[in-house]
């Protein structure tokens, strides 16, 4: 159910590997608008793509170098998410006012399937901005009533906080990461 809708250019819900995130396809200007509205986070903030193999990422990023793919993908499936330089064909509501994209392969099982499923997928924290991300489906709920269209059940992984963003031609940590809960 969650891809028809997906592919129906709608919004979900689902769990990651820390907090529970929302999504929509890429390529649904109006859905990715929508998001947006919802969070009330600014468009030229840019948001993350998230995906179920690094091959899905390709027509959204360039490597620079090999040392740098090299890099990438020694962390790839897992909770960090790289910025990179965009594609040109990148649109505006995705890369926001950067000349790069966050992207992530998750290891999460619920994420890895909807992607191996939809295809790439738009993904951000889900709250509205300046908001402690939802880790359950109730808060979801809470924060969002039935504005979302799908709400995919589960748990989210054993991280603390959300996943850790690191500037991948300089290796800056950009945001931490959270550990793995006990």
């Amino acid at each position: 159910m969650a891809v028809r809708v997906l592919e129906d250019g709608g919004i979900v819900a689902y769990p990651t590997e820390a907090v529970y995130g929302l999504g929509c396809l890429p390529e649904y200007p109006e859905a990715v608008y929508r998001l947006l509205r919802l969070k009330k986070r600014r468009a030229a903030k840019g948001l993350i793509l998230v995906a179920a193999s690094p091959e899905q990422l390709e027509p959204y990023i360039h490597y620079p170098d090999f040392s740098v793919k090299e890099r990438v993908l020694a962390t790839w499936p897992g909770p960090v998410t790289w910025l990179l330089p965009a594609k040109r064909a990148v649109p505006e509501w995705i890369k926001g006012e950067h000349t790069t994209v966050a992207v992530r392969v998750s290891k999460h099982p619920v994420v890895s399937a909807l992607c191996r499923a939809a295809g790439v997928l738009v993904s951000t924290s889900a709250n509205p901005e300046l908001m402690p991300p939802a880790r359950t489906l109730r808060k979801v709920v809470n924060y969002f009533g039935h504005s979302l269209d799908y709400l995919v059940p589960g748990k989210v992984g054993g991280w603390t906080s959300p996943t850790e963003i690191r500037d991948a031609l300089s290796g800056k940590i950009l945001r931490p990461g959270g550990n793995l809960s006990v």
